[in-house]
């Protein structure tokens, strides 16, 4: 096969005004044949996306850019400024990351798609013919309705139109090479898949050879061809995606495959212990032997080139399809599990084990922990018959409501706004409850109705028993210290003009504890959460995104809480940081016995630290069970498209699956209406007879038990029967289309 893009020795080195400059980028070798995906895969901070930049001679001013990049065997590297803008947007194209930035925000999208094409088309088309060809381009992508969208401006579409709009962009001149930078970052897993549909459309309709950086292994599993590992600036395995991902040869490989929660099954984390090094630090040897279990002395003073791994179903092969990796002990690397290589703190557990004892109980606390207990409220309801205690009911809310008239914005004459309709929650001590859904389902929503401790408009909110409508001062303060929160970005909560230490120690400050108390609590909370005593001293600038993440948890457990609202925690983390953060939770939840309700987008991970699930549309409650219920087999359409739409990190598995692709894009605020909320983007009521679809238009869904435990309830009118979601019938090359029911089941006519 012929290759369209040869890469070798690739360097940068950024900075300027340094002697030495600092070298990013250090020898990348790559060959990207015509019609094929590659995938570049790393930590932050390995070099992935200035490599990408790189290739398209878009490095930042003042880099320095090394080695040879052909493109169909013209040298790109050291092209006057005017040739290679002639090549970039007409024979390589680049799917930026933020398109809000990449877009100019003056201009109309159709416009700027329009001229892509008028200045690299020649003959050069009319401007009336090339607006048309940018709507044509708008509706191939899948941007629901694409006339409007070229009239608009970059900041009135979505971020998954914009997405699909920069793919229409860069599809245009029909491009011998496309790369895509985190083309699927900070998007719901529903507005991915319809991304990454857009970009499997725009490869067949140009033929174009894919680049793919990213750090989601899942979707790497489901698109790539073949995979190249960064670290350090450096590619440490290279290979066909099956090989690499289920047979991984590099220790930095393995643990990084093993850091990736899974959407199908609850396994052992492995975090990598440690951090990449930072540009120009490398040491002269292997870049991560610093972190490797099975580093010897010749890793670190002497360098280790790529080399060949007999792969059982690779074994022969040569050239761009061998599987390579750059270490010495590749043999014993195979004989090694990631759990064996990368051992858990013990944190995590199997579905189905039970928590650890809980130190929060009534008589169990210390001072400090009790500092927030309250007399218990009338009509108790925690004991059973019998006499036993059943876990205490630490939140529940019932009837939830909130809604808002917009005040500026192009809906300030619109009716009220829906942020939050009629939601119920429960979570018990020692239980993790997730809120999952997409962006404006209305979770951090909810979240903040609880962590405010005010009346809410509709509904009640109850804490421990008490009725937050209901408050007198006192009480409201202390129950302030029974509700934490562990915010999405710890950097912006974290005072940046405060050391470390006095950040922890403020909220007992705050609750009036003895200096000499806290003088000993803070290290001992440092410790707890995996931070040394001496970081006390240190400022939040001076750790990096995971420590800033301790940091933030060692505030909330400073005051013991019975309950912990935790926001994204692990959001804009790097897979291997999110397993250290991961493991922490769950190892705190087993010592210290909090209850947590835990705000995500990130299904895997509820998956891997939650018991129970709650999944929200348009403000309202879709779907309740037990994580394992409504995972295995899931009742709501909504929640089977959602679980279908997370992407496995098995590249066998992945491959194999069905996905059901939402048309549309989420809601955002929803003006009050009759009705499922669900039915301009439900396959199953695309489905339903006219007069059974009539109720779905008229009558809002109530949730109803579906199982005989009743633990499981859904809210929809035809909830379907069980079958797990692996066995939904799709087509996946297309956006949007409904699926069809399983085989074996009648249609729901």
């Amino acid at each position: 096969m012929t290759a369209v893009l040869e890469v070798r020795g690739l360097t940068v080195a950024v900075g300027a005004d340094r002697r030495p400059p600092l070298p990013v980028v250090r020898g990348v070798d790559l060959t990207l044949r015509r019609g094929e995906v590659l995938g570049l895969v790393g930590e932050s901070g390995t070099g992935k996306t200035l490599t990408a930049l790189a290739l398209m001679g878009l490095a930042p001013p003042g880099a320095q850019v090394g080695g040879s990049v052909r493109l169909l065997g013209e040298e790109l590297l050291g092209l006057p400024v005017r040739e290679l803008a002639r090549v970039r947007g007409r024979r390589i194209a680049m799917v930026f990351q933020d398109p809000l930035h990449a877009f100019t925000p003056v201009q109309r999208v159709g416009d700027q798609i329009a001229e892509a094409l008028r200045i690299h088309q020649r003959p050069r088309p009319r401007r009336e013919s090339a607006q048309r060809r940018a709507v044509e381009l708008l509706d191939f992508v899948g941007v629901p309705r694409p006339t409007w969208a070229a009239r608009a401006y970059p900041h009135q579409l979505s971020g998954g139109m914009r997405q699909r709009a920069m793919i229409a962009m860069a599809m245009a001149n029909n491009p011998d090479v496309l790369i895509a930078d985190e083309p699927t970052s900070a998007l719901d897993v529903t507005v991915q898949a319809q991304v990454l549909e857009a970009l499997a459309a725009a490869r067949r309709e140009t033929g174009a050879a894919l680049l793919l950086v990213t750090h989601d292994l899942g979707v790497v599993a489901g698109t790539a061809d073949r995979v190249a590992v960064l670290y350090a600036g450096r590619i440490v395995e290279t290979g066909p995606v099956e090989a690499v991902l289920t047979r991984p040869r590099m220790p930095y490989t393995l643990g990084l495959v093993g850091s990736v929660p899974r959407p199908d099954a609850r396994v052992p984390l492995t975090p990598i212990p440690g951090t990449a090094p930072a540009p120009g630090t490398a040491a002269p040897g292997c870049a991560f032997a610093p972190r490797c279990p099975l580093a010897e002395p010749d890793c670190v003073t002497s360098d280790v080139q790529l080399l060949g791994v007999d792969s059982p179903s690779r074994a022969g092969l040569a050239g761009v399809d061998a599987h390579e990796a750059a270490c010495r002990r590749v043999r014993l690397v195979s004989q090694r599990t990631a759990v064996q290589l990368f051992p858990p703190s013990g944190g995590a557990r199997s579905e189905g084990e039970s928590g650890g004892p809980m130190l929060f109980g009534p008589g169990n606390g210390s001072p400090a922990a009790r500092s927030w207990a309250l007399p218990p409220a009338p009509g108790d309801r925690n004991s059973d018959t019998r006499g036993r205690t059943a876990p205490e009911i630490v939140l529940r809310v019932t009837g939830l409501a909130k809604s808002y008239v917009p005040s500026t914005g192009r809906r300030r004459r619109e009716r009220t706004v829906v942020a939050v309709e009629e939601v119920d929650l429960e979570v018990r001590r020692g239980e993790t409850l997730a809120l999952v859904g997409e962006s404006g389902a209305g979770k951090s929503t909810a979240l903040m109705e609880v962590v405010s401790l005010a009346a809410p408009q509709a509904g009640t909110v109850e804490i421990l028993g008490q009725d937050v409508a209901r408050l007198t001062r006192r009480t409201a303060r202390l129950l302030r210290g029974a509700v934490q929160i562990v915010p999405q970005d710890p950097l912006s909560s974290l005072d940046p003009r405060m050391a470390v230490g006095d950040i922890v120690a403020e909220p007992l400050y705050a609750r009036r504890v003895p200096r000499d108390v806290v003088a000993a609590r803070v290290p001992r909370l440092l410790g707890q959460v995996g931070l040394e005593a001496g970081d006390a001293g240190r400022y939040p600038h001076q750790f990096s995104g995971g420590q800033r993440q301790r940091v933030a948890i060692a505030r909330a457990l400073a005051v013991e809480p019975a309950l912990l609202l935790l926001d994204e925690p692990v959001s804009a983390l790097d897979v291997s940081v999110q397993a250290q953060i991961l493991d922490l939770l769950l190892r705190l939840k087993r010592e210290l016995g909090p209850a947590y309700l835990l705000v995500s987008h990130d299904l895997a991970v509820v998956r891997q630290i939650a018991d129970r699930v709650s999944v929200m549309y348009a403000g309202r409650t879709v779907e309740t069970g037990p994580v394992t219920e409504v995972f295995d087999a899931p009742r709501h359409p909504y929640a089977r498209a959602l679980l279908s739409a997370v992407p496995l990190p098995d590249p066998v598995a992945e491959r194999a699956r069905r996905r059901i692709v939402l048309p549309g894009d989420p809601p955002s605020g929803v003006p009050v209406a009759a009705g499922c909320r669900f039915l301009a983007r439900c396959p199953v009521a695309a489905l339903l007879a006219p007069g059974r679809r009539t109720r779905c238009e008229a009558e809002i869904p109530r949730p109803s038990q579906v199982t005989a435990s009743g633990t499981h309830t859904v809210a929809c009118h035809f909830p379907h029967g069980g079958m797990p979601w692996q066995h939904i019938r799709t087509d996946r090359g297309t956006s949007g289309r409904p699926w069809s029911e399983p085989p074996d089941r009648p249609p729901v006519h």
